[in-house]
């Protein structure tokens, strides 16, 4: 049982007093650092605002282009816009729900300064292609990594692979927190200096576990992006149970594949492309289990009334957002992202999952397409 550890970490918290950005945050950045290989992990509120600020601390601009995948959750494009940036969408893989290559080769404009991959699902983006890009067109490559606890390309984790990386701890992920927290992960020690300063107001010097750190000069206007020490105190415990709960998603994720292959109705399985650089190491953490289905929405309807509940990934392309309407794109500009945002569908998958109701979720969909459940 987790709960014990959990718990002993927390009360460590109460004893101390400090309940944000103090002793727990400071030792969990250093257990992630560990656990990532990342030489600096900066622990935020948020991984929306790792995004934001790791996108600050690299020199964004105002106004300056930041090439975004046309697929992927909201907070990927809107942090640009938070950090000062202008989104430029780029077409997928269809086979990876990431950034293409080829695609983004053609999308840089003479404003572009920033490429922003994003890793989605199960697997990481091309990053040799994406990197081979950016150096050709002069571009600084950050990761949204949010997703990618775990996942590593050519032995390098998410968010490594250029300036910097992000991690979400939200509830739901790989790895998450009992509410909202984020990280930052690199490699460079002025990109993590500058973001220890802008997420606690800008003060400059160290300021974790400090009390006295709220009277320091401020070097610019930062932000108040501090993480919780409960939180922190819980990533901590249940990091150490991260390589299992990895490995039970892949057991599930396998014993989904096994059951749906075959299926009509079901046009895509995830698969994990192999990366010629890996050298062994695998990319796959099964974040999430998508399909891409026929019907899906009726589909959808289908699973609700069976008690099973799915995510659609994602409804709306950010092409099509309204947030972003002032960038002028209409439906068919990205014709992957919207092919995947009308057919992709997320399954069950979390470590608690038994594999009895894995068979309930593969019957229901059987069910559907078929009129049998087996």
């Amino acid at each position: 049982m987790l709960w014990p550890l959990i718990e002993e970490r927390v009360n460590e918290v109460f004893a101390a007093g400090k309940f944000s950005h103090g002793r727990q945050v400071a030792a969990w950045e250093q257990e992630l650092a560990a656990c990532t290989g990342a030489r600096f992990a900066v622990g935020v509120n948020s991984g929306t605002d790792a995004l934001m600020l790791l996108l600050r601390a690299c020199g964004l601009q105002r106004g300056e282009g930041v090439l975004v995948p046309a697929y992927s959750f909201v907070a990927t494009a809107s942090a640009v816009v938070l950090a000062g940036g202008r989104p430029e969408f780029v077409d997928i893989d269809p086979v990876t729900y990431a950034m293409d290559a080829a695609c983004l080769e053609s999308a840089v404009t003479h404003a572009s300064r920033f490429v922003l991959p994003a890793h989605l699902f199960h697997q990481m983006a091309d990053m040799a292609a994406l990197g081979a890009v950016a150096s050709r067109c002069g571009l600084t490559l950050v990761e949204d990594s949010a997703e990618g606890i775990g996942m590593r390309q050519n032995g390098r984790h998410a968010g490594l692979h250029g300036k910097g990386g992000v991690l979400s701890f939200f509830p739901s992920k790989t790895l998450g927190a009992l509410g909202d927290a984020g990280a930052v992960l690199t490699d460079d020690p002025e990109v993590a200096g500058i973001i220890r300063a802008l997420r606690h107001h800008g003060r400059l010097g160290p300021t974790l576990g400090d009390f006295s750190a709220i009277s320091t000069e401020t070097d610019v206007p930062g932000f108040n992006s501090k993480m919780d020490d409960i939180q922190a105190a819980v990533l901590s415990a249940k990091l150490t149970r991260l390589d299992a709960d990895i490995e039970r998603r892949a057991e599930l994720a396998a014993a989904y594949t096994e059951r749906l292959r075959g299926v009509p109705g079901i046009t895509r399985l995830p698969r994990v492309v192999p990366r010629p650089t890996d050298a062994g190491v695998s990319t796959a953490v099964f974040y999430v289990y998508l399909i891409e289905a026929d019907d899906r929405d009726r589909l959808v309807e289908h699973l609700t009334g069976r008690g099973v509940g799915t995510e659609v990934y994602y409804p709306t392309p950010l092409h099509l957002q309204p947030c972003f309407a002032d960038l002028g794109h209409t439906r068919g500009d990205f014709p992957r992202a919207e092919a995947a945002s009308a057919r992709a569908l997320a399954l069950p998958l979390y470590p608690d999952l038994e594999p009895h109701q894995v068979d309930l979720v593969c019957d229901a969909i059987r069910e559907f397409y078929t009129g049998k459940p087996t």
